[in-house]
């Protein structure tokens, strides 16, 4: 009877101590802390170091178009001539087109002349439509002449024209606002020498072309447009 007594305490021992080791249950030994785990996966990772924002620049403002002829047409404008194209030349900035031709034509500004039909009258020049303001340039070697020199042209032409001799030829230009070069100056290919504009023109703004014999009057005006070069 002593036997089974003592047979049960130290089976009762064997399993107290068991449970001791065990840790009630398959947890940490009692006073050991367990491992803590993270319910954040990227609590534990290395700070990660975010790609550079590239600076935002604004683009910058593209230059404003020049304003076309059409944008900029001359209500006094009015065109005596059969051709629609649409010129340039390199003693004027931009595209333009002819209004009065050299010649005949019908222009209520010219007297009749007997070489023309009906009550046509006769132009001396090339008039060529532009903008108020357009630069001229001169497209020959030359020098500027005096305005009293022979030859001088009249209030028609407006308050600035002006000539440039060139060989055995003057041109002149007329009805401009502004006038870049003196009496005596010397010119050469692709200096700015005035800008257009309706000085003494009552059908607006636009370039009066005209070459003479150098030193001659209106008559001895010859056809500019071999010295204008349209193209």
């Amino acid at each position: 009877m002593r036997r089974l007594r003592s047979n049960r305490l130290e089976t009762s021992a064997a399993v107290v101590a068991l449970l001791v080791v065990a840790g009630c249950g398959g947890g940490s030994p009692t006073g050991t802390p367990r491992p803590t785990v993270s319910t954040n996966p990227t609590a534990s990772a290395s700070p990660t170091a975010s790609p550079s924002t590239p600076l935002t620049t604004s683009a910058a403002p593209k230059p404003k178009p020049a304003p076309t002829a059409t944008e900029s047409a001359d209500p006094r404008w009015r065109f005596y001539t059969d051709d629609h194209a649409w010129h340039t030349s390199a003693w004027f900035a931009g595209r333009h087109r002819v209004m009065i031709g050299y010649g005949c034509n019908a222009s209520p500004w010219y007297d009749h002349d007997p070489r023309c039909p009906g009550r046509e009258g006769f132009h001396h020049g090339i008039d060529v439509a532009m903008p108020c303001g357009t630069p001229l340039f001169s497209a020959v070697d030359g020098v500027v002449l005096d305005p009293s020199a022979p030859g001088a042209p009249g209030s028609a032409y407006g308050v600035h024209p002006f000539r440039i001799r060139t060989g055995d030829h003057d041109i002149l230009i007329g009805h401009t606002i502004h006038v870049f070069v003196r009496p005596g100056e010397h010119v050469h290919p692709g200096q700015r020498i005035a800008l257009a504009g309706d000085s003494g023109a009552p059908d607006g703004c636009h370039l009066h072309f005209e070459v003479r014999r150098a030193g001659g009057g209106l008559s001895t005006a010859v056809d500019p447009a071999p010295w204008l070069g349209l193209s």
